[in-house]
């Protein structure tokens, strides 16, 4: 009777981790399809945003703006390198857009962690998680802004860096999760046709079922040790979980998939702040190789700075708040603790952040 009851169980657990493995591809597949449709929306208006900066200023909240739009900081900043390598764009009003794609990027954790908002353990906890991204990149922000456009510090240590690197030449990773799931994401968009909206809908329903069933299969796997698995190997000390953003993202080329997938972990209560907080930090500094590459393929000297521009802002903003993490990770668990007995302030927090208060400033200030 043991021996059967050790066969069940042993299958019970194999079983738990095929289906979390399935729901997470379908995570990931809804994702990358919301990303595709939207850039089919909006990919356009945000190249046309971008070109129309006019001064720093409203460049910052045009980088908010756009990234909101497409929800890829990737796609941004690759554009930003683009139109400054052709001379569309000047570096002093780049680097400011790329501060503001930093920001706008954190849209996606945030409507992940939305569809665990009738539970509402589960939602403070993957609500903090999410946002506690966003209250970095705002304070990081907040100090260096200032900073760079009295001082243009960060052009100055780019340009150092871009005049050392410019003939290094680039690569080109290939992003895994592109590779498993571009072929599904391809076969819905030639099935379905030139309707982002079907798509976008298509996306949010795989998006809340994959949710709901990974959530379900990490409760189960969370019983048979997983927690322990977790604090040992992947967030055993904050420099582990830094490195782990870092590479995670670097090779998925997407901060918003990489800080969205810990998200529902967060909910299920495999993962605490003190262990998302430098992950999340690391998946800042991953995500800035994609225009880096893109920047050193070009060999555009104006272009590769703008791409270290990025990098320096991450790792400014790090120096800073790291020592100070209690900051950002006491507001976003105060926010999502507020935020769990009104659950209309979600939604528009989104609303507020992410579009009407970038689309109000750029358009008394251009």
């Amino acid at each position: 009777m043991k021996s059967v009851r050790n066969f069940f169980h042993l299958y019970n657990s194999l079983f738990n981790v095929i289906f979390l493995i399935l729901f997470l591809y379908l995570f990931l597949l809804s994702l990358e399809l919301m990303g595709t449709s939207l850039k089919m929306f909006g990919k356009g208006l945000a190249e046309g945003l971008i070109k129309s900066t006019t001064n720093p200023f409203v460049g910052l909240f045009i980088g908010i703006l756009a990234t909101s739009i497409i929800q890829s900081s990737s796609s941004t900043t690759t554009i930003v390198v683009g139109l400054v390598a052709g001379g569309a764009l000047n570096i002093g009003n780049a680097i400011p857009i790329i501060m503001g794609a930093n920001i706008g990027t954190s849209v996606t954790n945030i409507l992940v962690s939305l569809t665990q908002i009738n539970r509402s353990l589960e939602f403070q906890r993957s609500f903090a998680a999410a946002i506690v991204h966003d209250f970095f990149n705002l304070l990081a922000v907040l100090v260096l802004f200032p900073l760079q456009y009295f001082t243009n510090f960060l052009g100055r240590i780019a340009t150092f860096l871009g005049q050392e690197l410019q003939h290094i030449g680039g690569l080109k990773f290939l992003s895994p999760v592109k590779a498993l799931t571009e072929p599904a994401v391809m076969l819905l968009k030639n099935i379905i046709g030139e309707y982002p909206w079907v798509l976008l809908v298509l996306s949010l329903i795989l998006l809340i079922l994959s949710l709901v069933l990974m959530v379900k299969s990490l409760k189960h796997l969370v019983v048979e040790k997983a927690e322990a698995w977790f604090d040992r190997y992947l967030f055993k000390n904050a420099r582990w979980a830094f490195l782990v953003g870092i590479i995670l993202t670097s090779m998925v080329q997407s901060s918003s998939i990489t800080t969205s997938l810990v998200v529902p972990m967060a909910g299920a209560g495999l993962l605490t702040m003190a262990q998302l907080f430098p992950y999340t930090l690391g998946t800042n500094i991953g995500t800035t190789i994609t225009a880096i590459l893109a920047a050193l393929v070009t060999g555009n000297l104006s272009a590769i700075i703008v791409a270290f521009s990025h990098l320096m802002f991450n790792i400014s903003g790090i120096v800073i708040w790291w020592p100070f993490k209690r900051v950002p990770i006491t507001l976003a668990q105060r926010f999502a603790t507020f935020s769990t007995k009104r659950k209309f302030i979600p939604v528009l927090y989104i609303i507020f952040v992410f579009f009407i208060l970038p689309i109000t400033l750029i358009y008394f200030f251009k």
